[in-house]
């Protein structure tokens, strides 16, 4: 499986101006014809284009901003993928057009709700690659043995990385409309 990354030359590097116009161009000629290569040396490949709408994206933006915990994934191009919305849709489409082949063609995946879209893609994957079903072996537990005398040390003896989390839990907790609204986007 390989990461979207590979077709960022068609949509990220396109649109923000990251690559050359030949460099673009060379991309979407050359893509096809080694999806082809792979494929015709056996390698199953599947390609996922997971379709979020321009409000759904944005409430995901929104909820990250006001998160702390997930702030983290926001980067500079993702705040200016929003004034680029409609650049980021026509470079998509028009990849999608060279790079949508019948040897491996792209499978799109209603993305607004996350673990819908995650059950899909994973129902229609294994629809996919062949398997054989295998007969799990049952799990056996052993029970403890009796205590050899053994004991724990106290805790309060250990150093433990602070509780940073329960900070960013307890302050988040204090601005209970930020709460909400990041509950609602999940």
């Amino acid at each position: 499986m390989m990461d979207r990354s590979w077709y960022n030359r068609a949509g990220v590097e396109k649109v923000m101006g990251y690559c050359t116009n030949a460099e673009y161009h060379r991309f979407l000629h050359q893509t096809p014809i080694f999806e082809r290569m792979l494929v015709e040396d056996g390698i199953i490949l599947l390609k996922y284009w997971f379709s979020v709408s321009d409000v759904e994206q944005e409430n995901r933006f929104r909820s990250r901003g006001e998160d702390p915990m997930r702030r983290w994934k926001l980067s500079p191009n993702d705040m200016l993928s929003i004034t680029k919305w409609e650049d980021y849709s026509r470079a998509k489409d028009t990849m999608l057009v060279h790079t949508d082949i019948p040897e491996a063609p792209w499978v799109g995946v209603d993305g607004d709700d996350k673990r819908r879209a995650r059950i899909n893609m994973i129902a229609h994957l294994l629809t996919q690659v062949p398997f054989e079903q295998m007969n799990r072996e049952v799990v056996v537990i052993p029970q403890r043995p009796p205590s050899g005398g053994y004991e724990r040390p106290p805790l309060d003896e250990i150093t433990f990385a602070p509780d940073h989390a329960a900070d960013v839990e307890l302050q988040h907790a204090k601005h209970p409309k930020r709460k909400s609204a990041a509950k609602k986007t999940q």
